[in-house]
């Protein structure tokens, strides 16, 4: 009795540990759709995020979902940041998302392609308080069509 009991114990402990490891420490994850899979310029995307710590390290990505009859095998946007204690931002960043055979980079389910790609491995912001990024689709294509959903994560380097 007792040894079932102990291998009771040793199995819910083990099934604890690995939830509490599983754990996102994420400040944002977040995708907002686009309307009709159609970005147009004029619809940036806007991410507040609060930061209570301003001692850490953050990894921020950028987070793509896209149809397979997306046409391209890259993208272009503009990320922009403000907030306290920092020189407004602005940077035009280019992403591959297929290899030159046409495969899509990205993981796919059913016709739909997911990406979260680093805009920068270690960020430190200067100060408390929120911040707000923006991203804006930079291709020539004028609504560019076959966007489903676009994001941005911030999560502290543990």
């Amino acid at each position: 009795m007792r040894n079932r009991r102990m291998l009771h114990l040793a199995g819910l402990l083990a099934f604890l540990l690995q939830a509490a490891s599983c754990t996102d420490s994420a400040l944002v994850d977040t995708n907002k759709p686009i309307s009709n899979r159609n970005w147009s310029y004029i619809n940036k995307i806007t991410v507040p995020v609060t930061i209570t710590d301003a001692s850490k390290n953050y990894q921020v990505s950028f987070n793509l979902r896209h149809t397979s009859d997306y046409k391209y095998s890259n993208i272009f946007i503009v990320l922009s940041l403000t907030g306290p204690g920092l020189t407004p931002y602005k940077q035009r960043k280019e992403f591959q998302l297929a290899w030159p055979d046409g495969e899509w980079l990205g993981s796919g389910s059913g016709n739909l392609y997911s990406y979260q790609m680093p805009l920068t491995e270690t960020f430190r912001f200067p100060a408390k308080g929120t911040y707000t990024f923006v991203i804006e689709q930079n291709m020539r294509d004028n609504p560019l069509r076959e966007i489903s959903d676009v994001g941005l994560r911030v999560a502290p380097i543990e």
